[in-house]
């Protein structure tokens, strides 16, 4: 998996089944941050006070990536509901997200085991039918370069997903560009290329 490219989910989005009387209401959201993840668990903890159980789990960074991840059962028996919904999680393919499993019990007991099917399931039904888009990590780069180069130059940016950041007009321009980490050492060489060597480089500062 690249870590500098990976699937985020797109936005919020909801699923909902019954499992034997139980109501499970299911939402995932895009958590770029541990802080994010709790703030959208608070969320939905708040839209739906009376239910049993709001159990969750997050998984920020790449997806499969175990460095910041969070889990709760929630009142749930102990290691049946967000141990489950995070194993589910780390293996769905999708990086910087958060799930929220409500519950609404009916009546009918589920077992542990039952529990631990439920909970994965919602999870996975969930990430089945998620909308996703793709995280870039993205870095600054620095340039300097004659007049005559701005047309050309301009002209590159959508090949390399390059945008203006800051541009400054004196003796020569300079730029500041974000684009892609992976595209920086092709962006750098075009660049070369197309001053014949009249440019000037800076540092890659990372995004922020």
């Amino acid at each position: 998996m690249d870590e500098k490219r990976y699937p985020i989910p797109a936005g919020l989005h909801r699923v909902e089944q019954d499992i034997q009387r139980s109501r499970f209401i299911t939402t995932a959201a895009p958590a770029p941050t541990v802080e994010d993840a709790k703030a959208f668990i608070a969320r939905v903890r708040g839209e739906f006070p009376d239910a049993n159980h709001n159990c969750w789990a997050y998984v920020v960074g790449p997806p499969g990536s175990t460095a910041q991840v969070g889990m709760s059962d929630d009142g749930e028996p102990h290691g049946t509901a967000g141990r489950p919904m995070l194993t589910a999680l780390l293996h769905g393919g999708v990086g910087d997200v958060a799930v929220v499993v409500t519950r609404f019990f009916g009546g009918t007991l589920l077992g542990k085991g039952g529990l631990v099917r439920a909970y994965t399931g919602c999870v996975q039904q969930a990430l089945e039918s998620l909308p996703t888009t793709e995280r870039v990590r993205k870095v600054r780069l620095s340039v300097e370069l004659e007049y005559a180069s701005i047309d050309g130059v301009r002209r590159l940016l959508p090949d390399y997903e390059a945008t203006v950041v800051s541009e400054e007009y004196g003796a020569t321009v300079g730029y500041r560009f974000e684009l892609p980490v992976t595209r920086v050492g092709a962006f750098r060489t075009a660049l070369t290329d197309l001053t014949q060597g009249q440019v000037l480089l800076g540092e890659v500062e990372s995004e922020g």
